[in-house]
């Protein structure tokens, strides 16, 4: 069932910037409407193509919403009444976002470090992985499956795979926007309104429903250091307007 661990090192040294420069590192403390969000990643990514800012990881919650990216499927889409539904331009299918999910918009410029998307997917789920194991949360990575899941094995019952990130992103002119999305404390009922990316054989879980009381200021901690082990060094910003 399991299929490989991320050699972590291995995939810092390849996503670290060439010249070392920090990205900045913002939180937005109450939650950001979906369509202000994408607005002003859309303007953050263009300053970055254009050298008139810097790299930037925004993490935020949104309000309860769905998003569709490019793949989705509208018969996944179960309960279109329960929730606002957004398109979106990021890879993958349906996803949740809401409260107590820690949503982090990913902005950095790939011709600083590595032009490869695989590798750069690898490296955010080997970012996940690194938090959560701050929790002694055991996060894996299954070959056709893209995000973070952990593996259940619940006394008496059968044993089950259940998703914690969702990973979806985008690039233009080689630079990243949208990101990862890693359940700490959402009301997981709201994923029963769609099929979350596209995956019926398996669950969704989160840092709490495994019985850990992590706050979202403690998962920021985890995040920030281990973004720093994988992508190098992040300094305070202000979010994007």
């Amino acid at each position: 069932m399991l299929d490989r661990a991320l050699n972590t090192a291995a995939v810092g040294a390849l996503f670290g910037r060439d010249d070392g420069a920090p990205a900045g590192w913002a939180i937005s403390a109450a939650p950001v409407g979906y369509l202000k969000a994408v607005a002003a990643m859309e303007a953050r990514v263009a300053a970055i193509a254009e050298g008139r800012a810097g790299e930037l990881v925004w993490l935020l919650e949104h309000p309860a919403l769905y998003t569709a990216g490019v793949s989705a499927r509208p018969a996944d889409l179960l309960d279109p009444d329960r929730l606002p539904v957004f398109a979106s331009g990021r890879g993958g299918q349906f996803t949740y976002h809401g409260p107590g999910q820690r949503v982090a918009y990913v902005m950095l410029d790939l011709t600083r470090r590595r032009k490869d998307v695989r590798a750069f997917v690898a490296a955010l789920e080997a970012w996940v992985i690194g938090a959560l194991g701050h929790f002694n949360v055991d996060g894996q990575i299954r070959e056709g499956r893209v995000g973070v899941w952990v593996e259940r094995r619940p006394a008496g019952l059968t044993p089950r795979e259940d998703k914690i990130a969702a990973i979806g992103v985008k690039l233009r002119r080689w630079i990243s926007f949208h990101g990862v999305s890693l359940n700490v404390e959402p009301d997981l009922g709201h994923f029963s309104g769609i099929v979350p990316c596209g995956v019926t054989e398996h669950g969704v879980t989160s840092l709490v429903d495994l019985g850990l009381p992590v706050t979202l200021d403690e998962a920021d901690a985890a995040l920030l250091v281990s973004f720093r082990q994988i992508f190098g060094p992040a300094t305070p910003a202000d979010p994007p307007a």
